[in-house]
């Protein structure tokens, strides 16, 4: 049973790497949800933060202090990007803002879990 609950964190991170590729891939489109100083930019090095905290996760090399900062990162998208989205007045951009909030949230909560669980507590104990 705790093999297979130990295939949790690299599930998780996963999608991570998956995340962080589709920020090089979409860039100037994430770029143009919210207007921030620096657009892209910022894209690609949130899309760099999310593909590192994957490595950390699968090295396990400080993957405690990836999985703390990866939440730090997972809620400002939810109050920068997704709570403003939510509160639009065009139902679509309403209801993908609310999703893309909860599911922010819900992977904040697995990236708060998986630093609980980190083997490298060298930085962050």
């Amino acid at each position: 049973m705790n093999s297979l609950i130990g295939l949790g964190k690299y599930l998780f991170a996963i999608p991570m790497a998956i995340f962080g590729a589709m920020h090089f891939m979409g860039a100037d489109g994430m770029a143009g949800m919210v207007p921030i100083p620096g657009g892209v930019t910022w894209v690609y090095v949130s899309g760099v933060a999310l593909i590192l905290a994957a490595v950390a996760i699968f090295l396990g090399k400080m993957d405690k202090l990836a999985c703390v900062l990866l939440a730090v990162l997972l809620l400002l998208f939810v109050v920068l990007i997704h709570v403003p989205n939510a509160m639009s007045a065009d139902a679509a951009t309403k209801q993908m803002g609310m999703i893309s909030a909860m599911k922010d949230l819900a992977l904040l909560g697995g990236a708060l879990m998986c630093a609980a669980q980190a083997r490298d507590n060298s930085i962050i104990g």
